[in-house]
């Protein structure tokens, strides 16, 4: 046993203190996030885009939503006038 090498985690004494303890385990966490951190960015960026598309879209749709409401305002308000003045007939005209 004495001419292998192995990892650190896999050969853990019972007789560690706890600062060791600690230690072993922020090293083999640190190691978790070297391997996954590609994978764990690429979500992240993939989450963030979809966010951002979502808040783009409905932002969007709000502004489009208003000023189709001034548009409907307007036509309301033109037919309000309309209305007022009455139809147009020859006999008023």
């Amino acid at each position: 046993m004495e001419g292998k090498t192995q990892d650190a985690s896999s050969t853990a004494p019972k007789h560690l203190t706890p600062a060791q303890k600690q230690l072993l385990k922020r090293q083999q966490e640190l190691e978790y996030w070297k391997r996954h951190s590609k994978q764990i960015r690429s979500r992240n960026l993939i989450t963030g885009l979809t966010i951002g598309a979502f808040v783009v879209g409905l932002f969007s749709y709000t502004i489009l939503s208003v000023r189709q409401e001034r548009i409907m305002d307007e036509i309301d308000d033109e037919a309000k006038i309309f209305v007022m003045k009455g139809p147009r007939t020859g006999a008023n005209s």
